[in-house]
This record gives C-alpha cells, sequence and structure tokens, in this order.
C-alpha cells in the first residue's frame, strides 16, 4: 500500500533538493555540490553535502544519509507518504495511491484537516465581529494582545451556545467528532466541543491546524483551560504550539525556547524572540525532544523546573545523552510568567534568555541560595543539598566541575566533596546513565582515497557517471565493499535504485561518494585501476611460476602481461587498444580463476 512508484519518482526528480533544504538550513556552494551545518547534529564546522544532480545528502560527522525524500520525513516529522505528499503539494504532482483504502485514508485526513480549517476560520471571525465576543475582547486586550496579534495567530472565540458551530458548518457526524471539534449528544444530534472561550488554535510544524486550546474567561465555571481530544490529527504528546511559526528562527539561532502557555509564545515573539513553542496541557516529552532536536541543538525552558521534580532531572539528563543536546533554563524572575513580563518589561524578557544557565547550574544555584551561607554550618548543608542535586548527573567530568563550584562557595575542601560525592551515588539516590556505546557515538565516516574509491565516485555522478561506468568491470575492484557497490551501479537505471538494492555497507559508501566533488577523469583513473590489477595478476603469475615444477610455461603469459604494463605506464602515451585488449584479458583471467 503506498503512493503509485511512478509518482514517487515524478515528486523526487521534481523537488528542488537545494531549495527544499534551504527552508532549514543555511548552504553554500562548493564546487559541484552545497553544504552547510547538519541540521540533525550540533557541529561549528559543515559535514553535510547535498549533491543536487542526483538530489542525495550525506552528513560525513552523523552519517545521516538520503533523498529528498528522506530530508523531509526527517526535518518535518513525517512518514513516507506523508513525506511525498508534503513535496507534491510544493511541486504541484498529483498522486495516485495503489490501495484503495489508503487513498481513503489520505483522503479521510485531508477531510478532517479541512473541517478544523473552516473551525478556525468560523471561531476567529466569531471573535472579530460578533456582539457576544466582547468580553473575550477586553479580556485579550486586558492581556496585552494587538488586534495585529489576534488576527496572527487566528485567536477565537466559541460562544456560549450548545451547537452554534456544528450548525454553522453542518459538517457529517463522523468528520465532526472525527476531527475532535463535536461529539453526538444523548438525543443523536450535534453538540460543540468548546463553549464560552476564547480558542487558540494548535498547528502542525507544516501549518496545517490540527486542534484547538480553549481559555475560559475569568470568573467563568468550569476548568481554566481545555484543549480539544486526541485525534487522527492531533497527539498532544507529539504537537507544541506555534512551532509552525517558529521554527525558521529556532534553527536559525539553533535554540528554541520551551514555555507552557498560548499567550506566552506570543509574548516571547512580541519580545523579540520569535522561536518559542509551547506544550499543550502537557509535561515536555521525549517524543517533543526528538521533534525539537531536527531544528535546534539548544533547549531553553522558560518555566519553573523544579514543579517537574525529580523525574525531570532524570529526563533531562537523558535528553541531553540521547538526542546530544543542551537544556538550559532562563532566568525568569520569580512568579512571573512570560506574557506577564513581554507586556510590562520585555527588555527584561530578552535577558532572562541571554542569561540561561545550564540545567544543572540551575539546579545547584537554587540549593546554594536556599542555605546559609554566613555559619559553618549554614554551608555544611548547602552544600549536602547541592551534593544531592549533583549525583543525578551521569557524567564524572561536569559531576566534578560543579564540586569545585560548591567548594568554593561554600569554603570547604575539593577532595571531602569528592569523598561525599561518591557516598551519595554509592547509596543509589541517583542511578547513574549508562556509557555511551560504540554505536552511539557520532563516527567522522573517512573513506581511504584509493583508485577504487575515485572510480566509483565518478561512476555515481550525474555528468561524468555513464562514461565512468562503461569503463569498469568487475575485476578491477579488489575490495568486497566497493566491488558490492560497484555491482548494484552496474545494475541499476540510476544511482537511487542502486542505493535501495545494495547492502547496508556498500548503500552507505555511495551514498556519500554521491555528495562528494568529482575532480579526476574518467580515463586516468581506469587507465590506474588497469594498472594495479595487472601488477597484482603479474605478481600472481610469478609465484605460480615459482611454486611450479614446469616454470617456463608461465612465462608467455608474464611476458605478454609485461609488454601490456608497459604499453599503460604513467609516462606512455595512452592507448584505449591496449587498455581494452588488457581489461579483456584480466577478466578472462579472472573467470579461469
Amino acid at each position: 500500500m503506498g503512493i503509485v512508484d511512478e509518482d514517487v519518482v515524478r515528486v523526487r526528480e521534481s523537488a528542488d533538493f537545494v531549495a527544499v533544504a534551504g527552508q532549514f538550513m543555511q548552504l553554500k556552494r562548493v564546487g559541484q555540490r552545497y553544504v552547510g551545518l547538519c541540521p540533525f547534529h550540533g557541529e561549528k564546522t559543515p559535514s553535510f553535502s547535498i549533491n543536487a544532480a542526483h538530489g542525495l545528502y550525506y552528513c560525513f560527522g552523523c552519517q545521516a544519509k538520503g533523498d529528498v525524500i528522506t530530508f523531509v520525513r526527517e526535518m518535518q516529522h513525517l512518514d513516507f507518504v506523508g513525506a511525498v505528499e508534503w513535496l507534491a503539494a510544493k511541486t504541484g504532482v498529483t498522486l495516485r495511491y495503489t490501495d484503495r483504502q489508503e487513498g481513503e485514508g489520505r483522503r479521510r485526513k485531508a477531510q478532517l484537516t479541512e473541517a478544523v480549517a473552516a473551525a478556525v476560520e468560523w471561531y476567529h471571525e466569531r471573535l472579530l465581529t460578533a456582539p457576544d465576543a466582547g468580553a473575550a475582547r477586553r479580556y485579550l486586550r486586558d492581556r496585552g494582545l494587538t488586534g495585529e496579534e489576534v488576527r496572527r495567530y487566528r485567536i477565537g472565540w466559541a460562544p456560549d451556545e450548545w451547537d452554534a458551530l456544528s450548525r454553522a458548518l453542518r459538517l457529517p457526524d463522523a468528520v465532526l467528532t472525527g476531527a475532535g471539534l463535536g461529539f453526538l449528544n444523548r438525543r443523536n444530534r450535534q453538540q460543540d466541543v468548546f463553549r464560552a472561550r476564547v480558542l487558540f488554535p494548535i498547528f502542525d510544524p507544516q501549518g496545517a491546524p490540527v486542534a484547538f486550546g480553549g481559555r475560559a474567561l475569568p470568573g467563568a465555571d468550569g476548568p481554566k483551560y481545555r484543549n480539544s481530544a486526541e485525534t487522527r490529527l492531533y497527539s498532544k504528546s507529539k504537537v507544541l504550539y506555534g512551532l509552525n511559526w517558529a521554527k525558521d528562527d529556532v534553527v536559525r539561532a539553533d535554540e528554541v525556547i520551551v514555555c507552557e502557555g498560548y499567550t506566552d509564545v506570543i509574548g516571547f515573539a512580541a519580545s523579540g524572540l520569535p522561536r518559542a513553542v509551547a506544550t499543550c496541557g502537557t509535561a515536555l516529552t521525549d517524543e517533543h525532544v526528538r521533534l525539537l532536536k531536527r531544528f535546534a541543538t539548544r533547549i531553553v525552558l522558560a518555566f519553573d523546573p523544579d514543579a517537574a521534580g525529580q523525574a525531570a532531572a532524570d529526563r533531562v539528563y537523558e535528553w541531553e545523552r540521547a538526542h546530544d543536546i543542551d537544556v538550559a533554563i532562563a532566568d525568569l524572575p520569580a512568579g512571573q510568567d512570560p506574557a506577564d513580563l513581554a507586556r510590562a518589561d520585555p527588555d527584561r524578557l530578552r535577558r532572562a534568555v541571554e542569561a540561561r544557565v545550564p540545567f544543572l547550574g540551575y539546579r545547584v544555584e537554587r540549593a546554594l541560595a536556599a542555605g546559609h551561607l554566613g555559619s559553618p554550618e549554614g554551608r555544611a548543608r548547602a552544600a549536602e543539598a547541592a551534593l544531592a542535586v549533583i549525583a543525578e548527573h551521569p557524567s564524572d567530568l561536569v559531576r566534578d566541575q560543579y564540586v569545585m563550584t560548591v567548594a568554593d562557595r561554600c569554603r570547604l575542601d575539593a577532595d571531602r566533596l569528592r569523598t561525599g560525592l561518591a557516598l551519595a551515588r554509592r547509596r543509589g539516590r541517583t542511578p547513574a546513565l549508562p556509557p555511551l556505546s560504540a554505536g552511539d557515538r557520532s563516527r567522522d565516516g573517512a573513506v581511504r582515497d584509493t583508485n577504487e574509491i575515485r572510480a566509483l565516485r565518478l561512476a555515481v555522478d550525474a555528468v561524468r557517471g555513464p562514461e565512468m561506468r562503461a569503463l569498469l568491470h568487475d575485476v578491477l575492484f579488489v575490495d568486497e565493499r566497493n566491488l558490492a557497490a560497484w555491482r548494484a551501479l552496474r545494475d541499476g537505471p540510476d544511482v537511487h535504485a542502486a542505493i535501495d538494492r545494495a547492502d547496508p555497507g556498500a548503500a552507505d559508501l555511495l551514498q556519500r561518494l554521491a555528495v562528494q566533488d568529482v575532480i579526476d577523469d574518467p580515463r586516468d583513473i581506469r587507465r590506474a585501476l588497469l594498472r594495479e590489477t595487472a601488477l597484482r595478476r603479474r605478481a600472481d603469475l610469478e609465484r605460480r611460476a615459482r611454486e611450479s615444477p614446469e616454470p617456463g610455461a608461465w612465462a608467455p603469459s608474464i611476458q605478454w602481461l609485461q609488454g601490456r604494463l608497459e604499453a599503460i605506464a604513467p609516462d606512455a602515451r595512452p592507448s584505449r587498444e591496449a587498455e581494452d585488449q588488457l581489461l579483456a584479458w584480466l577478466a578472462d583471467q579472472g573467470e579461469e580463476r
């Protein structure tokens, strides 16, 4: 099931990979390739390379690789079909599906999205124009929101009626309920989910509306906040409010600010920090972090991290380790949320982010600040509290840095504190995270630049590849991985097919070679490979002659081969005829062996 193969190929060939990638990262042309800082791992020196002709990418730092569809999947957090559909919308390709149910499922999702979009517009228009929305408009003005912000964020108003939206949109029951906009009451009549609430539409990273966050007016009965139930479109553990607006600035800054409220996101943007997102009524989850890692390597928490307690610390350290990110805490004034601070003192809000501190540093400082450092007893108790926090961190080096900080602040001997720290960890207050395995560590993926590698690099090149492939033969490859890569290229119609059919090692090799610049000449490389292969064959014949009871029988073959080696020597005049004769002979010898 899925999209017709021909349509997938059309989408891949129609997409401008450089333009697509440029929406998420900065690229610079270097030779025939485009390079930039890898969006999948933190780095300061560009190791991410795109071959625009083939539509392939490879990162020499973290070994991320793929085509434009893979790139969109990773960056936009989509499955294969979703990524193809995303690109199809950009390129104007009409898709066909291989299974009727698959197509129906996609059409169903599109129908639900259209329903939510219609609700966004209806609620928004109601807020702007309806007399019953006066109190909601006053509430938003009191919170400091301007009319421009109300329109930008499509804020709406759900009237205090049972079925106003249902009557206005006239959606089928299945669509109304499937989109999370309404339900069927006991009389089997449509009824709205939201009543008498200011509504903040929630969008997915691509900007499609998926849900609502509803805020009751001050003094109203019932819970202050009510969010949409989870639907086919919306999962609160995977969606972050505001990411659709923030992602461009997040990528530029390599930093994302995570806060708790919808108005916090709007306040950060109004203060010149349009890279804030908010959780939708839930704690920050691992799925959230995986999503954010696609855009930035630093997460700044703009809420009180102590509220989540010990479990939050464990999660933060695991996130830092597993996703190679840094988690910091914004220096917010006590008792003020970002939305209020944005209105009262936007400069202070900006300084809060600029003065961010590492997560562990924040917690250590809180432990020390809560103590009384004016007496020996107070310093000892503060040091014990700080050590308990430090003991939770999995890194020996990080722990020791903070031990020295505590020793200096509390005027205590660092070695004694190290002893106390070791005791705290032995008592098992916080289990240490296991060290990174070899498979978790980034590798530079260096490949020795042999003539076999140069030949393969030419063979995958969009311009000189056909010429190089016509000059090569299996017998010219000794390395098993190189031979497997060559055979995949030889038997396939294009590089994409070769990568798909090759074993993982050969596929990885082809992927990385496809994004490297080509500077060699095909005929020079073929001649060098012929010479290397012929020298190996001559050495083999000479060994056989030494071991044979009739060594003279090997002399004609050795002499003939020596003559061909002289004909293709580096200082000899190139002779295509001599090279072809030698290759044919080597191929025959290889088959005999």
